[in-house]
């Protein structure tokens, strides 16, 4: 939790999901250093406070999460969906754990497995409180998730049936945005979030949902739901291209396609002639009842960015984990208070003075315009993505040198 409650001031996170309140041993933790905060939200109790890159403590809040993967049998298929777990306080969700307990081994993972179908645990989850909240995750997923082309469903109804009323929010996942899908127009009373889990530290908030509204959980849970502009300001979005699902593929024969090559190949990999994985653009175009290029000005925007260790790296053409990286990285947080602020408000200008570097501070430039080149992600290989070529690179760095 340490950790934790540090990084997120860091990257400029002031609500972060605790994830995992289903694993016992987490659970214990979560119960033994937070201490509540406003209504349904945490804190770091003082005496495990740590202090940030910028030297003073963190004022981060906690919403309690989880992600549950439902393996089971529905329609004649195996279905494999994963579900993301908003619960209100702590006694809501240690009647939830005690009820998930019976029907799976909550101690095996951080992200549990149970053989339980989706319905019934929202069944489950609001006859324990009406105020839990169930949103499927990263929906487009092609293995485990409710859209998935390998595993899911064609409509959250078919998921859900007559529970399907209390779904009113979808994740995006990383390899798709809101545009993708706002093509759907059975989605249009749906709010789309973004908040992918992170698997590390450094990867905290790489992507992100943003309000303006009162502290609490029922007035963070309201914005989502009322799909309100003026609380529910946007999203923080992976560019969908750089997912490891976007495209299809297979990665151990070195395919990847976009749907149109795919449907040339009739689905089939021309390596190894078995079936490609079948990724989340060419699920969307299945799917979708509207023109890619769809906008809908009555829907949350988004911004698309790129985690501020990864910019600086692609910047100065080295390696993520390197010395360089880490130091150019301390001093933006320290001069603009956070890596959102710095990759979102920060003047260029000053970020060229605080580093000394231009091809920093044109990155920055270049991914707010949205000014990049991705080799698109398929069947579990992240995309590669580029702001500069080498050429461009030499030249920033040449023009630095001559002033």
């Amino acid at each position: 939790m340490e950790e934790l409650d540090r990084w997120a001031d860091d990257k400029g996170i002031l609500v972060m999901g605790t994830g995992d309140f289903t694993h016992p041993a987490w659970f214990t933790e979560l119960k033994e250093k937070l201490e509540p905060a406003e209504p349904g939200l945490f804190k770091l109790k003082p005496q495990y406070k740590r202090k940030t890159i910028k030297g003073t403590l963190a004022e981060t809040r906690f919403m309690l999460t989880a992600e549950t993967s439902h393996i089971y049998k529905r329609g004649g298929k195996t279905r494999r969906v994963h579900q993301l777990i908003f619960a209100p306080d702590i006694k809501t969700a240690e009647k939830l754990n005690t009820q998930l307990g019976w029907i799976g081994n909550l101690k095996s993972d951080g992200r549990p497995i149970l053989g339980m179908d989706s319905e019934e645990l929202v069944k489950v989850a609001v006859g324990i409180n009406p105020d839990i909240t169930i949103i499927p995750a990263h929906i487009w997923t092609p293995w485990f998730s409710v859209f998935g082309s390998m595993s899911g469903f064609d409509t959250l109804e078919e998921c859900f049936g007559d529970h399907a009323k209390y779904i009113f929010a979808i994740e995006t996942g990383l390899s798709s945005d809101p545009p993708m899908n706002w093509r759907l127009s059975k989605l249009d009373n749906i709010s789309i979030v973004s908040n992918s889990d992170s698997h590390s530290l450094q990867k905290i908030g790489r992507e992100a949902n943003v309000f303006d509204c009162e502290l609490s959980y029922k007035n963070i849970i309201d914005a989502i739901k009322n799909r309100d502009l003026k609380k529910f300001l946007y999203t923080i979005e992976f560019f969908p291209e750089e997912g490891k699902y976007h495209y299809d593929g297979h990665r151990l024969c070195g395919i990847c396609f976009s749907p149109e090559e795919s449907k040339q190949n009739s689905n089939n990999c021309p390596k190894c002639g078995r079936p490609l994985t079948i990724g989340v653009l060419n699920r969307v175009e299945q799917l979708a009842d509207r023109p890619e290029g769809y906008r809908d000005p009555n829907r949350v925007p988004h911004k698309s960015l790129i985690p501020l260790d990864e910019v600086i790296a692609e910047a100065l053409a080295v390696g993520v984990n390197t010395k360089s990286v880490e130091k150019e990285y301390e001093n933006l947080i320290k001069a603009f208070t956070s890596e959102f602020n710095t990759l979102l408000e920060a003047p260029v200008s000053q970020i060229a003075a605080v580093c000394g570097r231009a091809e920093i501070a044109e990155a920055i430039d270049r991914l707010r315009q949205g000014r990049v080149k991705i080799k698109p992600g398929f069947d579990g290989e992240f995309g590669k993505i580029k702001i500069f070529d080498e050429s461009e690179r030499r030249a920033i760095q040449s023009h630095q040198r001559l002033f």
